[in-house]
C-alpha cells in the first residue's frame, strides 16, 4: 500500500482588504463633482428697513417711492401708469444692469430712496431675490412690498 504524507496547513489569520485605492476613487469622484457643479450666486444679506420700522416712518413722507414691477415672466419695470419703463426682461441672467443703473441715479438723488416693489402672484421666487440683491448692492434699504 502506499503511504499517504500529511502535511500541516498553516493556519491564515483573518483576510484583510486594502481599501487605500478605494479612498483614492473616494476622493476623485469629490473633485469630479466638486468641479463639474455650477455654482450660484448667494442672496446678500439683506439688513432693509421694512414697513412698520419707525425710521422708516417717520421719513416716508418726504419721499415719493420708486414703483419696481415685477411681472408673471420676470420682466422688471419700473414707474407707474404712463409713465412705467420696460427695464430687464432676460430672466436667464441674475444681473440686472439696466435697474441697477436706474436705482444708482435714485439713490444719488434723494438722501433716503423709497423703492416699493410691486409683484405678481406668479413671479419666480429667484427673480424677487436678483432685484432684492440688486437693491442691496447699490445700497438702498427703504424697501416696501406690493401685490398687483
Amino acid at each position: 500500500m502506499a503511504r499517504h504524507k500529511s502535511y500541516a496547513v498553516a493556519q491564515d489569520s483573518e483576510p484583510t482588504l486594502d481599501i487605500s485605492s478605494l479612498i483614492d476613487v473616494c476622493f476623485l469622484l469629490l473633485i469630479y463633482f466638486l468641479v463639474a457643479a455650477t455654482i450660484q450666486k448667494r442672496e446678500m444679506d439683506m439688513a432693509m428697513l421694512l414697513p412698520g420700522d419707525r425710521e422708516m416712518n417717520s421719513n416716508s413722507n418726504s419721499v415719493e417711492p420708486l414703483f419696481i414691477s415685477l411681472d408673471e415672466h420676470g420682466s422688471i419695470s419700473t414707474g407707474s401708469g404712463s409713465s412705467m419703463m420696460l427695464l430687464d426682461t432676460d430672466v436667464s441672467s441674475r444681473d440686472l444692469p439696466l435697474l441697477t443703473q436706474q436705482l444708482l441715479l435714485l439713490r444719488d438723488s434723494s438722501k433716503n430712496p423709497l423703492v416699493q416693489i410691486n409683484t405678481h402672484e406668479m413671479t419666480s421666487q429667484q427673480r424677487m431675490l436678483d432685484v432684492l440683491n440688486t437693491l442691496v448692492g447699490v445700497g438702498i434699504h427703504h424697501v416696501t412690498f406690493a401685490e398687483f
